[in-house]
């Protein structure tokens, strides 16, 4: 049986025509229709209909997922006052104007229930006096089923995804499993700058670290997302003659290099240091380092994701189950992290046995390359199947 929304008593997956689907937002006196990108937003006295086109696609408006909504801009003021700036019904504190989501298919608009804004992200653009609706995730008030999904969402023939030839070089020539990860993972630019990889010709660097800097010229966002190594032109010397090449999203802590010109390392240590706070070593020096960077942040940045709630130990292992393991010790002293990999997905493991308490995060270059989580007897924040 359907579940119904209260909020309009129709029911879920119902067809509808635009005229049906634009009155629930109120009188026709009161309506305007915005039309940006791939979305419509119709705005009314009694509520807001979005239209988007079915189908599986990052660069727009779409069903994201068997919970998400997701809405590109940039949009309209009205529509960013609408579902950002003024969520609640005016001098009515406890009734909010429902959202009702609807997504376009040949025969007609099918009806998604109401959702809620989950996030949205605003932004000043040059010539314009306001913020402007970037973007905007609703969740839906009642998940999709498989079969709903397929139908307002159908999947694309998944791509060719990356394969784990570096794997078996991670402790055998980790230059050669960088080199294949990062350009197995991130797509190269069509041209690479023309200057130099590393304009800081005063910093005796490892070649290592030389090697990653060549590496992201063609594959920038390998520098990070969440965390990032210092482009080579802002490389700074710390007052301890450290060089600091890497940094925490927010400033939390940093990793540095010892200088030692005169007896450089082949494979220097990496040094991890909190704010006001002692240095600690990674337990790889920087030849692992760099390679679970790159892993720790292509999982962060992916574009599909699956990200478990407070997952158990024993929950653990069974996501981590049919995965290889990356033979490198944990990285991060203050997250001790293990990784954990498959065509096209990373997953990285962050916490301890001793409290059964565990952080995990993965991330994948196609939906499809999830499908070896699927079926965890978790419970999921988000999985983006």
């Amino acid at each position: 049986m359907r579940m119904v929304d209260h909020s309009s008593a129709i029911p879920l997956m119902s067809l509808l025509n635009d005229m049906q689907a634009s009155a629930l937002a109120g009188d026709a006196a009161t309506r305007e229709n915005y039309t940006f990108g791939s979305a419509t937003a119709v705005i009314g006295n009694a509520g807001t209909v979005i239209i988007v086109e079915a189908g599986d696609a990052r660069d727009r408006s779409s069903v994201w997922n068997a919970e998400e909504f997701r809405l590109l801009g940039p949009a309209p003021t009205p529509v960013r006052q609408r579902l950002v700036d003024q969520p609640w019904e005016r001098g009515t504190a406890d009734v909010r104007l429902p959202v009702h989501l609807t997504a376009r298919v040949p025969e007609g608009l099918v009806y998604l229930g109401t959702g809620r804004v989950a996030r949205a992200g605003t932004e000043l653009r040059p010539g314009h006096s306001e913020h402007l609706l970037t973007d905007c995730v609703f969740r839906l008030d009642t998940s999709l089923s498989r079969p709903d999904l397929d139908r307002v969402r159908p999947l694309l023939p998944p791509p060719v995804l990356p394969g784990l030839e570096w794997l078996s070089n991670v402790n055998g020539n980790r230059a050669t499993a960088l080199d294949q990860f990062i350009t197995g993972w991130y797509p190269a630019m069509s041209e690479a700058p023309a200057q130099p990889s590393v304009q800081a010709p005063t910093l005796d660097l490892p070649d290592g670290l030389r090697h990653f800097y060549d590496l992201a010229r063609r594959h920038p966002a390998s520098l990070g997302v969440q965390n990032r190594i210092i482009p080579a032109s802002k490389l700074r010397v710390d007052p301890n003659e450290m060089i600091v090449f890497g940094e925490e999203n927010q400033g939390g802590f940093v990793w540095s290099l010892s200088q030692t010109p005169d007896d450089p390392e082949a494979d220097p240590t990496v040094w991890f240091r909190g704010y006001d706070e002692p240095p600690i070593a990674e337990q790889e020096p920087l030849s692992g380092f760099l390679l679970q960077f790159a892993l720790f942040e292509a999982a962060m940045g992916a574009d599909y994701l699956a990200l478990p709630y407070e997952p158990t130990g024993q929950q653990v292992r069974q996501l981590a189950k049919g995965l290889h393991r990356v033979p490198l010790r944990p990285f991060c002293p203050w997250y001790p992290t293990r990784f954990y990999v498959a065509p096209g997905l990373v997953l990285h493991v962050s916490g301890s046995a001793d409290d059964d308490s565990f952080s995990v995060w993965a991330g994948a270059t196609h939906r499809s390359a999830l499908a070896p989580l699927a079926n965890a007897a978790v419970e999921w924040n988000q999985f983006d199947v």
